[in-house]
């Protein structure tokens, strides 16, 4: 089905009368089979600067304030002027008073081939922070344009000097003359920056063209198009063709049009078409062509999406009839070292890093991107809201409507947009919404981040126990545009879990977007090249500024990974069937592939076999099984991996299974049993033990280790058990033989010493530490054991447990069981150098590791199942609101039972859900049943 109109109005009317109907049978009746390609001109896209951040080209330059100011010189352009050297860095938090005001002038000579006379010739910038006036061999091209993040251009055909040189000169203000801009742009939580820092080229089009083309084409293969014309009546008909990513033609039709218009409709309906959507993002390419009775005029190529967006309220989003939910982040457009200026390398690395935590969705933050950000989203697959800017502040009505404008005009046919956003917290013009309907030719739905607005509560940073108000309460859809905001190490995956699973589960949710990305640390040129953040504002990434991974990047991939494990702890009975779910919303977990991998961990070697496993046919939203054929002596391994990727073969995750128990694993190294003699002496309170290598040094009074040392020399570890949030009453202290073994314990007494220590030295010279306690409150944040150890000391670890990254009690996904060594690093999450993982902090799941120094080492293995080992103290933060705060035990080296959570810059630990919340203990009147038990064994011996 083919058909033409003059507007979409009318499309909608004339789809109603018998004349559209009559207009569709002659259109079709008249197809002319002309070659598509036989002469037609294509549009010239000629660059005047360079292409992105990874290939710019030198225009003359002068700066009028801050750094190497006040002469001409040159620039790289694209560029922000402040990452080349020039002008003054402002944080958009930055006073009045002194923020950079400078001024770039910029000069730049270009040729002009003869053969361009007679042909229209606009110059295109894409991005100019903030205002732009442009001339043209002395004579200006326009009015000033104003507002930083759109592209606008100008017809310059009767100002050049064509086969001749021509001259360019743009003078760029940074600071707006138009308050309304300063207020929506520059006034804003997040870096602001000069200049010409997205590309200038040239756009050359014959005399008669086609101006504009705008694609809606909906989920069950209705293609409608808007061709907006130059043909001055001269054109007769043009063709359309539909052509599928490899080229193929799926339709191609000839329509016939007046001289009543220059704005053309067509209709055309394709069967058995590929829709798109971030799983499948299928492409396909329309090409039209103006004609002149048979002599083509003019040939425009756009790439669009068969897709259909539909809002029902008070329930949901859905995209191409299925209900979806975002698993979203928001974005700035940032690298360190060239600012706003990106490439489309930086583009495809951004998405496809989004993609592999399993993101389904993107928010522009807070201004539209580049236009390879959105091809990169279109071709690999991603949900975007693009978003005219403003934070807090806004534009003027006539000024934001030429900018929005601007916005949909260059980014309207683009399939992986799927909502728009008037502005940010606040930065909203409630009398622009009219013109996102008026401009958007697919009409799509408009949010106003973080308020209530056309069914979509979007309000940001809400508590997961938000029991009032419109979020557990209401009847609108639930869609934070910004939410669980990182600082440093909290936010992100800190809390995601808690509250991901409400979301999933709620059916008024429709998912989120984290704050945010990528920590946005600027190459200061005034300050020796140093990277900075300015100091807490900007580190609020779930990757560094050169896409450092932290922890919470591990975490968020396992808990939006569309396939979803059940938990599952292996037992004697484990028959290989592991049960998930498909969190997809299009894919079949058949199209999926599945892996598995057998592995067990002995002193010096590991052993591992491996297989595959057959993908179950699991529908979008429904439940099953994946069933892992297990060799019959599975038993014997300690650690069962299961890696699923996705039908591009990219991987979702490797999820761990630990088969062997502490215990099992320790009953491998400690040695208990040996033919060396144990050696007493006392002095005052200390007992010292040798046996061995080992000379062991305890308190009798208290039963803390004073110090040890072995055939290498002192090891500095010793001051412990301490107990964290318990009182250390071990007390009444007997030593005595237990065979070959000697013991010092403890007595239990329910009102005075009620937890209780015991130390057993073996003959072998391994010693084991066992404490049954009681915390000292029913609600803690954390519970264990402290050992001191100098932190200068320390060299490495090797463990065996989940890692490699450290923990929160509120981010505990994400990591692998296995075995890890980490060698020391001071890093500071968010901060320079930006190393990770970190060493210091809490590590779950530990089963034993051997702790080094630079000339000795020592041994632990537990045989407590869940236990925790803290590694030193990271650095102390706060802010006004005590959100973020890692809080961590005494001592530097603990092996706890509990651990702390950690908050985020807007929520505190416990409001992020209930594994934020503190650890509960019950004492029971101090029953021995019911305290807490922590069992080590050290290896002290140098051999």
């Amino acid at each position: 089905m083919i058909g033409l109109f003059a507007t979409k109005t009318e499309r909608q009317k004339a789809a109603q009368s018998k004349f559209f109907a009559h207009l569709c049978a002659l259109c079709i009746s008249v197809v002319l089979f002309f070659p598509l390609f036989s002469s037609a001109q294509t549009t010239e896209k000629v660059y005047l600067s360079g292409t992105g951040s990874d290939q710019t080209v030198q225009w003359d330059f002068f700066c009028t304030g801050g750094m190497n100011a006040n002469k001409w010189t040159k620039i790289a352009v694209p560029s922000c002027w402040e990452l080349q050297g020039f002008g003054k860095y402002d944080y958009g938090f930055a006073k009045d008073s002194v923020r950079g005001k400078e001024k770039g002038l910029y000069k730049h000579r270009f040729n002009v081939p003869a053969n361009w006379k007679g042909k229209v010739i606009n110059i295109v910038f894409e991005g100019v922070m903030t205002d732009a006036e442009v001339k043209v061999n002395g004579k200006s091209v326009g009015e000033v344009h104003q507002g930083a993040f759109y592209a606008f251009k100008y017809d310059i055909s009767k100002l050049l000097n064509y086969g001749k040189e021509n001259l360019l000169e743009v003078t760029v203000a940074k600071h707006s003359s138009n308050q309304s801009v300063n207020e929506a742009e520059r006034k804003a939580d997040f870096w602001i920056f000069g200049g010409i820092f997205r590309p200038v080229w040239l756009e050359v089009m014959p005399i008669f063209h086609i101006s504009q083309v705008l694609i809606d084409a909906k989920a069950d293969g209705r293609f409608y198009a808007n061709l907006k014309t130059k043909t001055y009546g001269r054109a007769n008909s043009f063709t359309v063709e539909l052509l599928d990513k490899n080229a193929k033609t799926i339709v191609k039709q000839n329509l016939a049009i007046g001289d009543y218009t220059d704005i053309y409709g067509v209709e055309i309906f394709c069967k058995d078409i590929l829709q798109w959507s971030p799983e499948f993002p299928n492409l396909y390419t329309a090409v039209f062509t103006l004609y002149q009775d048979e002599k083509p005029l003019h040939t425009v190529s756009q790439k669009f999406g068969f897709r259909t967006v539909e809002v029902k309220q008070r329930d949901g989003i859905y995209v191409n009839g299925v209900k979806v939910k975002m698993k979203g982040v928001n974005r700035h457009a940032f690298r360190p070292e060239t600012g706003r200026t990106t490439s489309k390398q930086i583009s495809i690395e951004d998405v496809l890093l989004m993609k592999e935590m399993n993101m389904n969705a993107v928010r522009m933050s807070h201004y539209p991107p580049d236009d390879h950000f959105l091809d990169v989203c279109d071709s690999l697959g991603l949900f975007v809201m693009d978003e005219l800017a403003g934070w807090h502040g806004n534009y003027d009505e006539p000024t934001g409507k030429k900018l929005l404008k601007e916005m949909i005009d260059h980014d309207v046919n683009h399939p992986s947009i799927i909502f728009w956003a008037n502005g940010n917290e606040g930065g909203h013009n409630l009398a622009l919404d009219k013109y996102f309907t008026e401009f958007d030719f697919q009409h799509r739905p408009v949010v106003h981040p973080w308020q209530l607005f056309g069914g979509f509560d979007t309000q940001h940073y809400r508590e997961y126990n938000y029991g009032i108000g419109n979020y557990e309460n209401g009847k609108e859809i639930v869609m934070p545009t910004e939410f669980l905001h990182g600082q440093f190490d909290g936010g992100h995956g800190a809390g995601i879990e808690d509250y991901w699973e409400k979301m999933w589960h709620n059916p008024l949710s429709a998912g989120g977007f984290l704050w945010d990305f990528a920590d946005n640390a600027v190459v200061r040129k005034d300050k020796n090249d140093s990277l900075d953040t300015d100091k807490h504002r900007a580190a609020d990434g779930i990757v560094g500024p050169h896409h450092e991974k932290e922890a919470s990047f591990y975490t968020i991939k396992e808990v939006w990974s569309p396939v979803f494990f059940e938990r599952r702890e292996i037992a004697e009975s484990f028959d290989g069937k592991l049960n998930i779910e498909n969190r997809y919303h299009f894919t079949n977990t058949n199209e999926c592939s599945v892996s598995w991998k057998l592995k067990r961990f002995d002193i010096t070697t590991s052993k591992e076999t491996e297989g595959k496993a057959t993908a179950p046919d699991i529908p979008p939203g429904a439940k099953g099984f994946v069933q892992i054929p297990l060799p019959t002596d599975w038993k014997n391994y300690d650690v069962l991996y299961v890696t699923v990727k996705d039908r591009y073969q990219k991987e979702l995750l490797t999820w761990s299974f630990p088969i062997s128990s502490p215990a099992t694993t320790g009953a491998r190294m400690i040695v208990k049993e040996g033919n060396n003699i144990i050696n007493t002496s006392d002095a005052d309170s200390l007992l010292t033990v040798s046996v061995k290598d080992v000379t062991v040094v305890l308190n009798k009074n208290n039963g803390l280790l004073v110090s040890v040392k072995n055939a290498k020399g002192a090891l500095p570890f010793n001051n412990g058990p301490v107990l964290q949030e318990g009182v250390n009453n071990f007390k009444s202290f007997k030593q005595y033989k237990d065979g070959n073994n000697l013991v010092l314990e403890s007595t239990f007494n329910q009102k005075e010493s009620y937890n209780t220590l015991k130390w057993t030295i073996y003959p072998s010279g391994w010693v084991q530490m066992q404490v049954s306690y009681f915390p000292a409150a029913y609600f803690t944040n954390f519970a264990g054991i402290n050992f001191s150890f100098p932190e200068k000391e320390i060299q490495s670890v090797t463990y065996m447990g989940d890692g490699p990254y450290r923990v929160w009690k509120n981010r505990l996904k994400g990591n692998q069981f296995g075995v890890w060594s980490k060698t020391y690093n001071n890093t500071e999450t968010g901060e320079s150098p930006w190393i990770y993982p970190e060493f210091k902090g809490y590590h779950s799941n530990f089963y034993g590791g051997y702790f080094f120094n630079k000339t000795n080492r020592f041994t632990v293995v537990t045989e407590n199942e869940g236990l925790f080992l803290r590694l030193f103290t990271p650095a102390w933060k706060t802010d006004q609101w005590h959100n973020y705060e890692p809080l961590f035990p005494t001592g530097d080296i603990s092996f706890m039972n509990g651990i702390s959570s950690i908050g985020s810059k807007t929520q505190r630990n416990e409001t992020t859900g209930p594994m934020g919340s503190k650890n509960i203990f019950y004492d029971y009147e101090k029953d021995p049943s019911r305290a807490l038990h922590i069992n080590l064994y050290f290896n002290f011996s140098a051999q």
